[in-house]
């Protein structure tokens, strides 16, 4: 599969991951979510997600959070308890998921 964005043909596997985490950017990832019927568009808070999620794979050791981690860590980083519901607003497909998928 591919997907265009900015002139650019970016290839994505059968499940729409990236094939070149690389190539990720911010316009990337309204691209992913666009081509998810889930997702609206991407808020602050969604880019927020995303960067944590791609700040965790590549500086902490390949590590894909589950969703508890995630609640406990953004909960941190936006300065108030979040519930799953919070995260399943943002990310229909599971914030571990679908979050990861968009992230690249």
């Amino acid at each position: 599969m591919a997907l265009e964005v900015n002139g650019k043909t970016l290839e994505t596997d059968d499940n729409g991951n990236l094939v070149d985490p690389n190539v990720w950017d911010e316009d990337v990832a309204r691209a992913l979510a666009a081509a998810d019927e889930t997702m609206d568009e991407l808020t602050a808070e969604h880019m927020d997600v995303l960067n944590y999620l791609r700040d965790e794979y590549f500086n902490n050791n390949n590590n894909q959070p589950m969703e508890r981690q995630i609640n406990k860590d953004m909960g941190k980083i936006w300065g108030r308890k979040l519930t799953s519901k919070d995260l399943y607003k943002l990310f229909p497909g599971a914030p571990s998921k679908q979050g990861n998928r968009i992230a690249g």
